[in-house]
């Protein structure tokens, strides 16, 4: 995107490791104009974190890098099926738990109180199905839903959004977050949202904590990782500890999520030898 200044961003970790590697490594933005990608070997997404703002217009970027001579990473087909949430659908009716959902089109205020009976929870998430950074994200109480009908009716105006229960344990202990770079594992943190919030970003106040993942919660994510085709080149998964000590999926990030290279110094050297292999490997198919 054009400006950052408000976002913390760590892609420029990357730079050196790969230089090392013989790579030479630039920030574009996707919405610059007149740029010719048929300049770079790969174009690798990373932190454009305003494209909700204009799906279309993103895809439409996409689609042209694509068709030019540069390996888009991770692919348009991953990035088209990635960036509407109903792609937890996908992966639920493939065997993987996610925080339990209900999809709507549009808002419409006779939804409550039933949604909270529905979901069994006295607290609830709303969030659009194209979002990104907790944006229009609301947080509601059973007991007084109404002060937010206004706004959801403003917000979700003919605009899809998804329904969840508040998940407890996203202000008890945190989100876990699993990096895979290719098919190798990386490194996994803790994210927990500042006092009286429950947002985890880092833009709200979230803090961060690098921790050595259960075998119980990297299992499920690699298992989760083996099923996504084509293979990303890089996968972050969000998963959320349930009552019943299982491990919930609340996000599946193949499109701009941070890969948080602050938080494990040889991650950003496990990420070029990731590229590196990868774009050797695509060399070879190519031939």
């Amino acid at each position: 995107m054009d400006d950052l200044d408000e976002f913390v961003v760590y892609d420029h970790l990357l730079f050196e490791p790969l230089k090392e590697l013989g790579w030479q490594a630039e920030e574009v933005s996707w919405r610059k104009n007149d740029v010719d990608w048929n300049h770079f070997d790969a174009v690798i997404i990373r932190s454009p974190w305003d494209y909700q703002k204009n799906p279309k217009a993103f895809l439409e970027v996409l689609s042209e890098i694509e068709q030019s001579d540069a390996l888009l990473e991770n692919s348009l087909e991953i990035v088209k099926w990635n960036i509407d949430k109903t792609y937890l659908r996908d992966l639920e009716s493939h065997g993987v738990e996610i925080v339990p959902s209900r999809w709507h089109k549009t808002f419409n205020a006779d939804l409550f109180p039933a949604i909270f009976s529905d979901l069994k929870s006295e607290e609830i998430v709303i969030k659009p199905t194209i979002s990104a950074g907790a944006d229009d994200t609301f947080r509601i109480h059973k007991s007084n839903y109404d002060i937010f009908i206004d706004d959801l009716k403003s917000t979700f105006k003919n605009r899809p959004f998804l329904v969840q229960p508040f998940m407890e344990n996203i202000t008890a202990e945190g989100e876990f977050s699993v990096f895979f770079f290719g098919d190798t594992y990386s490194h996994t943190i803790l994210k927990t949202p500042k006092t009286n919030d429950f947002r985890v970003q880092e833009e709200h106040g979230g803090r961060l904590t690098l921790v050595e993942p259960e075998d119980d919660l990297l299992n499920v994510a690699r298992t989760m990782r083996d099923m996504i085709e084509p293979e990303p080149l890089y996968t972050r998964a969000d998963y959320v500890r349930t009552d019943n000590d299982s491990f919930a999926l609340m996000e599946l990030e193949l499109i701009e999520p941070s890969l948080y290279f602050n938080m494990d110094p040889e991650s950003p050297k496990r990420f070029a030898k990731a590229f590196d292999k990868w774009m050797k490997k695509k060399s070879v198919h190519q031939q």
